[in-house]
C-alpha cells in the first residue's frame, strides 16, 4: 500500500520466485523462475526456426534474432494483449533484461577475446584508411541526420547526446557478424576479407570509444560530471592495462599446451568480468566496457583464452544472449512508422547510413589503387550492423535520447543493411580460385619415377593413426618422395570458438583445434606433434593444412585444395567409425554428402578410408611394419587403379600383396576392348612382378560364376591387414549386396564394410580419375600461376546442390 495526497493506492506484490505448481492452483506463468524459462524456451524456438529458414539466404543468425525479437514484441505477436500479458508482463521484464544483460555481457567478453590487439597495432596503412573513412564519412551524415529527425520525430530531446548517437549508430561495423558473413561467402582468408577484418577491428574499437563519449554527453549532469565520467573511464582502461592484464597473464602461463586449466583460473577469470562490468556501470559508461575491456587484455597466446570461451559460449551464445535480442523487440514497435513522413525517414535514415558507409569506403579504397568490384564489395561488407547497434540503440532508449518511432527506425535501418549485404556481395563479388593444370591425376601413371602427390583429409585425432601408417605404406622406394597434405577438416559453427579458430588457421596454416578435454591434452597438439614426428622419421613431405567450412560446401576446399596442389589422389574418411565390438557407427549423413560430392568433382582420383584400425591405434615405426594387403580385381579403370596403388605399396620391404583375378563367365559386350586389353596389361605388369618377388607379390586367378564364390574368395583373404578395391567394377559383376546405403563405396567396398563380413581388415575404396568430372565450377584452371600456400581459400556457405549423388 502506499498514500498519495489522502488517496490509498494498491501496490502489485512482485513477483515470487517460483509457484506452488498448478495442482495446488497456482499458475506458473505469475512467477519469475518458471516465466523466464519460458521465456527462454519460446525465444530459442522462434530465434533457431527463423535461422533455419533464412539459412538459403546465407543470412547471419543475427538478423534471425533480430526479426525474432521483434516478431515477439508489439509488431507481431504482441499486439496480442493477452499474449503479451501473459508470456511478457511487465512486472517480469526487470528479470528479463537482467538475465539478458548478464548474457551480453559475457557475450561482449568472448567479442573481446576475438579481437587481438598485436593484429590491430600491425594494420596496414589501407586497411587503417578505409576504417577511418568507413567512421568519419557515416558520423557526419549521421549528425545531418539527427537535425532532420530532431525536428520532426524526436523533438525536445537534447542535442548534444542525439548527435553522437546517430553519428554512432550510422558509423559502427560489425566485427562478429562481419566475420561470420566473410565465413559464409569463403571470404575470410583472401586480401579482402583480412582487408575487411582488419579495418572492422579497427572500427570496433572506435566505435566503443564513441559509444563511451555518446553516454558520458547523455548523462542528466553537467557538462563537468560528463567529463569525469570520461577521465574516469580512461583511467578504469589504463589500471586494466597495468594491473589486471599481468594477473591474467600470470594465469595463462601457468596453463600451458596439453595440460587442463585449473578451474579457479576460470572461476577468478569469469569473476573478474562481473566484476569489471561493476565498476564501469559505477562509473556510468554501462557495465558492458568492463567486460568488454577485460576480454580485450587476455592474453591469446596459448590454450587459456580458448578454454575461457569454451566454458561460456554455448551457454550465453545460445540461451541467454537471445533474450537481449526479445528485450530489444519489445522496445520496437514497426506500428508507430506510420505515414508518409515517418516511412519517408526511414528512407532517408537507411540512404545515409548506406552512402556514407559505402561511399567514404569506396573513395578511400580506390584511392589506395584497390580495383573498383574489390573496393564495392568492401563498402558494402562495411556496411554490416549487429548486435553492437543494438546495444548503441538501446542504451539511447534508455537514457531518453531515442523515443519509440526514432528506435523503431534505427531498428529496421540495422536489419535492412545486414540483410542486403550478402546477396549484394555474392551478386558483385565472386573470386576465382587459381590453380595450374597438372598432368599426374592418378596412381596409375607411365612415369614410375615421378613424385606422388597426395590430399589426406581427416576429421579429428582418431583418425591419424591410421592415416599416418597408410601413408607410411605408401611412400615405396622411389628416388622422389611422397607429399602429403595433410588436411584437417573442421566444421564453422556460430560458435565463437569457431572465428577464432579461423584466425590461428589462417596465421600458422597448421592443423588446429582449441577444444581441450577433461584431464587431456589438446587436439590441435596431438596433431600437430603427431605430422611432425612422423615428418622426421621418414622421407615423406608432410605439409599440413586447415580447412575450416560449412559441412554442405566443404567438398568446394577438398577438391580446390587438390587441384591447386596438383594431388594425384584424395584419401577421404569415410563417415562411419570403429566402435569397440567392431561394428561402424555413422557420423552422420552430412559427412557422407561430402565424400559423395567429392568424388563427383574431384580432379584425380579418390579414395575413401574405412578404418578398422590399420596398425593399430599408433603409429607404426618403418622398421616395423607387417602388413598383407588384398586386392580384388573384376576389372575396369577403379581397379587397376586400385592394382596401382597397391604394386606402390609393394615395394615397401614390410608389405605383403595379394592380388585375386576373378574371372567371370563370360564378359558383357559393352566391356570396351580398349578396358580388356588394359586390365591384362596392368595384370601381366603384376604377373612379372610375382614372378620375380614372390615373397611380396602374390598373384592368383579364381573362376567364379555365383555371388557365394566370390564371398567365398573374399572371405579366405579376411585375415589381411588392408583391403585395397576398385569402386566401380566393370560391368557383370556379381551383386554381393542387396542394397547399400553407401553409394560412394560401390558394391564391392560397400560389402567390405558392411557387418556380414566380419573383419579387423580396414578398407580403402579407390576411384579412378573421371574426366568428365568438372571443378571448373569450383577452381579456375590458369596457366601460369604460382603455388599457393597450404592453407587453402576455405570457410562456409550453405548448401546449393542436391546433397544426393547423380
Amino acid at each position: 500500500m502506499a498514500t498519495t495526497n489522502g488517496t490509498t493506492i494498491a501496490c502489485k506484490a512482485p513477483m515470487k520466485a517460483t509457484s506452488d505448481g498448478a495442482w495446488q492452483g497456482d499458475s506458473p506463468l505469475h512467477h519469475a523462475l518458471p516465466l523466464i524459462i519460458l521465456q527462454i524456451c519460446l525465444v530459442v524456438v522462434v530465434t533457431r526456426s527463423l535461422a533455419f529458414l533464412l539459412r538459403p539466404l546465407r543470412q547471419p543468425r543475427v538478423i534471425a534474432e533480430i526479426i525474432g525479437g521483434i516478431l515477439l514484441g508489439p509488431s507481431a505477436l504482441g499486439r496480442s494483449k493477452r499474449f503479451l500479458n501473459s508470456v511478457f508482463p511487465k512486472e517480469s521484464l526487470t528479470v528479463l533484461d537482467t538475465v539478458a544483460n548478464i548474457g551480453l555481457l559475457f557475450f561482449l567478453f568472448l567479442v573481446g577475446l576475438e579481437l587481438d590487439l598485436r593484429a590491430i597495432r600491425r594494420t596496414g596503412k589501407k586497411a587503417l584508411a578505409i576504417a577511418l573513412a568507413g567512421i568519419s564519412l557515416p558520423f557526419v551524415l549521421g549528425i545531418g541526420t539527427s537535425v532532420v529527425l530532431r525536428s520532426t520525430v524526436v523533438k525536445g530531446t537534447r542535442q548534444g547526446p542525439f548527435l553522437v548517437f546517430m553519428g554512432v549508430a550510422l558509423s559502427i561495423t560489425a566485427f562478429p557478424v562481419l566475420a561470420r558473413i566473410l565465413a559464409e561467402l569463403k571470404l575470410l582468408t583472401t586480401d579482402l576479407g583480412r582487408m575487411a577484418m582488419s579495418a572492422a577491428a579497427v572500427n570496433d574499437v572506435a566505435a566503443w570509444i564513441l559509444l563511451a563519449l555518446a553516454i558520458a554527453l547523455s548523462g542528466s549532469g553537467s557538462p563537468l560530471i560528463s567529463l569525469w565520467v570520461l577521465l574516469t573511464g580512461a583511467a578504469f582502461v589504463a589500471l586494466a592495462a597495468l594491473l589486471l592484464r599481468p594477473a591474467l597473464a600470470w594465469m595463462a602461463c601457468r596453463s600451458p599446451d596439453g595440460e587442463p586449466v585449473k578451474e579457479a583460473y576460470i572461476c577468478a577469470t569469469l569473476a573478474t568480468v562481473l566484476a569489471a562490468g561493476f565498476v564501469t556501470d559505477t562509473i556510468g559508461i554501462h557495465a558492458l566496457f568492463g567486460a568488454f575491456v577485460v576480454g580485450i587484455i587476455v592474453p591469446k597466446d596459448g590454450p587459456f583464452a580458448g578454454v575461457l570461451i569454451e566454458k561460456v559460449e554455448d551457454l550465453i551464445s545460445g540461451l541467454f544472449l537471445p533474450l537481449y535480442f526479445v528485450s530489444s523487440g519489445l522496445k520496437t514497435n514497426v506500428a508507430t512508422i506510420s505515414g508518409a513522413r515517418s516511412w519517408g525517414l526511414l528512407v532517408l535514415v537507411i540512404a545515409n547510413a548506406c552512402l556514407g558507409k559505402i561511399a567514404g569506403t569506396v573513395i578511400v579504397s580506390l584511392i589506395v589503387r584497390i580495383p573498383a568490384r574489390e573496393a564495392l564489395t568492401l563498402g558494402f561488407l562495411m556496411n554490416t550492423k549487429g548486435l553492437v547497434e543494438l546495444i548503441v540503440l538501446n542504451i539511447g532508449k534508455d537514457r531518453k535520447v531515442l523515443n519509440d518511432e526514432a528506435f523503431a527506425i534505427l531498428v529496421l535501418m540495422a536489419l535492412f543493411t545486414t540483410f542486403i549485404t550478402t546477396p549484394i556481395v555474392v551478386a558483385i563479388y565472386k573470386p576465382a580460385r587459381r590453380a595450374a593444370p597438372y598432368k599426374h591425376r592418378t596412381v596409375e601413371r607411365a612415369d614410375t619415377e615421378s613424385e606422388l602427390r597426395v590430399l589426406a583429409c581427416f576429421h579429428g585425432n582418431r583418425n591419424i593413426p591410421t592415416m599416418i601408417n597408410l601413408i607410411e605404406s605408401s611412400r615405396g622406394t622411389r628416388r622422389r618422395r611422397v607429399t602429403v597434405y595433410a588436411m584437417h577438416l573442421i566444421e564453422l559453427s556460430e560458435r565463437s570458438s569457431a572465428i577464432s579458430m579461423v584466425h590461428k588457421a589462417r596465421r600458422n596454416g597448421l592443423p588446429f583445434w582449441n577444444k581441450v578435454s577433461r584431464g587431456a591434452a589438446g587436439n590441435g597438439d596431438q596433431v600437430v606433434v603427431a605430422f611432425e614426428a612422423y615428418q622426421q622419421l621418414s622421407s615423406v613431405a608432410i605439409r599440413p593444412m586447415t580447412a575450416i567450412s560449412d559441412i554442405h560446401t566443404m567438398h568446394e576446399d577438398i577438391v580446390a585444395s587438390a587441384l591447386q596442389k596438383r594431388a594425384a589422389v584424395i584419401i577421404l574418411p569415410f563417415h562411419k567409425t570403429q566402435r569397440l565390438d567392431g561394428s561402424l557407427e555413422s557420423l552422420g549423413t552430412a559427412f557422407q554428402y561430402v565424400n559423395q560430392r567429392v568424388l563427383r568433382h574431384a580432379p584425380c582420383s579418390v579414395a575413401i578410408l574405412v578404418d578398422r584400425g590399420l596398425g593399430g591405434a599408433v603409429q607404426v615405426l618403418a622398421s616395423d611394419v607387417s602388413y598383407t594387403i588384398a586386392v580384388p580385381f573384376f576389372g575396369g579403370p577403379d581397379d587397376r587403379e586400385a592394382l596401382a596403388y597397391g604394386a606402390r605399396m609393394a615395394e615397401h620391404p614390410g608389405i605383403a600383396l595379394t592380388v585375386v583375378r576373378f574371372l567371370l563367365p563370360s564378359l558383357p559386350a559393352e566391356v570396351d576392348a580398349d578396358e580388356r586389353a588394359a586390365d591384362v596389361a596392368a595384370l601381366s605388369d603384376l604377373a612379372t612382378k610375382a614372378a620375380e618377388d614372390s615373397s611380396s607379390v602374390k598373384y592368383e586367378e579364381q573362376a567364379v560364376a555365383e555371388r557365394a564364390e566370390v564371398v567365398g574368395v573374399i572371405k579366405a583373404l579376411g585375415r589381411c591387414n588392408l583391403f585395397l578395391v576398385g569402386r566401380s567394377p566393370q560391368s557383370g559383376v556379381l551383386r554381393l549386396v542387396e542394397r547399400t546405403d553407401c553409394l560412394e563405396l560401390g558394391h564391392v567396398g560397400s560389402y567390405l564394410a558392411c557387418s556380414e563380413f566380419s573383419t579387423s581388415a580396414s578398407v580403402l575404396v579407390i576411384q579412378h580419375y573421371d574426366s568428365r568430372a568438372d571443378p571448373s565450377m569450383l577452381v579456375e584452371e590458369v596457366a601460369e600461376i604460382q603455388d599457393v600456400s597450404d592453407t587453402p581459400l576455405a570457410i562456409v556457405t550453405p548448401e546449393s546442390s542436391s546433397p544426393h549423388l547423380k
